[in-house]
């Protein structure tokens, strides 16, 4: 059985193997050999339970990605009877449009045609399944993978996010503040975007709206200085998680890099390893530009993770693959809807079921 169809089993019926299972050990058959791919996840009782409720968010968000990016993998499928290098030439193209990146599909076709070859496969019908294992492997990629927030030991935990403006960084602060909250967490929002018109007004509307503390000060006052005031109240009052949203004006890439180096040791002199997390926010329906985003912002500051926003709104949903391997960051979150729930910690197999449940 191949990696998708134990995906596709395990979420069709709850009493199969459990995701843990799944993620300890993930095999994926060859003529010539046998290679284990550990896919080890620690995941809190929460995060282990996958109820049809949490996979049908991951299928309706994805929604617009299977009907653009996988109506065509099934047209390519049903277009061809052999398997022949118009064939590959066609699926390339599917793959690149759909935003998974071009130095990923190469080394995916690379790993696909080695297959082909080695296992004498000729009907496209048979490719279908090891298609979407190869995709699910270069994702992987024999790495200890982990959608979980690092947690101060003691003290507050601290979560910087960075991203350029207009990718909804604000709001991606809210709804993480939410979930929070909803654990039984004490969250306080820090407003350190103080040159960015109405930023600072935004995050308080929606510690507002629910019902989280926040703090900042005047409009143009120095970011630092915010962070520095607010993680001393958060560490008098005993706040448990401290959020703090942060400027992106990445085309002036030194201020910003100086200004996040400042916000940085200010963080480490208050707090033991702070921050505990750097979390860059995307817009999934830029595309190749978010990747980019990516690059440049891992160049100036240390990224932790990736949030992917607006995944809902995009046909080419492939980018959670191509951002993965172009910069080697794991995503953490994906935004598939407007409402504060509307926020889900990543878990590749509900992506992967999500947006090839079609396919197979």
């Amino acid at each position: 059985m191949g990696l998708f169809s134990k995906i596709k089993n395990m979420f069709k019926d709850p009493k199969d193997e459990s995701v843990e299972q799944i993620q300890k050990s993930t095999n994926t058959k060859n003529t010539q050999d046998k290679k284990e791919i550990s896919h080890t996840k620690k995941v809190t009782k929460e995060e282990k339970v996958n109820t049809k409720e949490e996979v049908k968010v991951y299928e309706k968000g994805l929604t617009k990605s299977r009907e653009g990016f996988v109506s065509k993998l099934i047209n390519l499928t049903n277009k061809y009877q052999k398997v022949n290098e118009e064939y590959f030439e066609e699926l390339e193209e599917i793959l690149i449009m759909a935003d998974i990146g071009v130095n990923t599909v190469m080394n995916f076709m690379d790993r696909l045609k080695d297959r082909v070859k080695q296992e004498k496969i000729d009907e496209p019908e048979l490719l279908k399944e090891m298609i979407v294992d190869e995709l699910f492997i270069i994702y992987v990629n024999d790495e200890v993978l982990t959608s979980k927030i690092n947690y101060a030991e003691s003290g507050p935990t601290v979560i910087l996010f960075v991203g350029v403006n207009g990718v909804g960084k604000t709001t991606t602060i809210g709804k993480i503040a939410y979930q929070l909250k909803k654990q039984g967490k004490k969250v306080l929002l820090l407003g350190a975007d103080t040159f960015r018109a109405g930023a600072i007004e935004q995050l308080n509307e929606w510690g507002n709206k629910i019902e989280v503390d926040f703090f900042s000060k005047t409009e143009g006052s120095d970011p630092s200085s915010v962070v520095y005031d607010g993680l001393v109240r958060a560490k008098e009052e005993n706040y448990d998680v401290v959020l703090i949203d942060t400027a992106g004006r990445l085309q002036n890439k030194v201020n910003l890099m100086k200004e996040l180096e400042k916000m940085n040791k200010v963080i480490s002199s208050l707090v033991e390893n702070g921050p505990h997390e750097t979390l860059l926010v995307i817009d999934a329906t830029t595309g190749q530009n978010g990747i980019s985003q990516a690059k440049s912002f891992k160049e100036i500051t240390n990224i932790t993770g990736i949030v992917l926003t607006k995944l809902d709104g995009t046909a080419k949903g492939g980018i959670v693959l191509g951002i993965k391997e172009e910069v080697n960051l794991p995503v953490k979150y994906i935004g598939l809807g407007e409402a504060k729930e509307d926020l889900e910690l990543f878990d590749i197999e509900k992506y992967i079921y999500g947006l090839f449940k079609d396919f197979m």
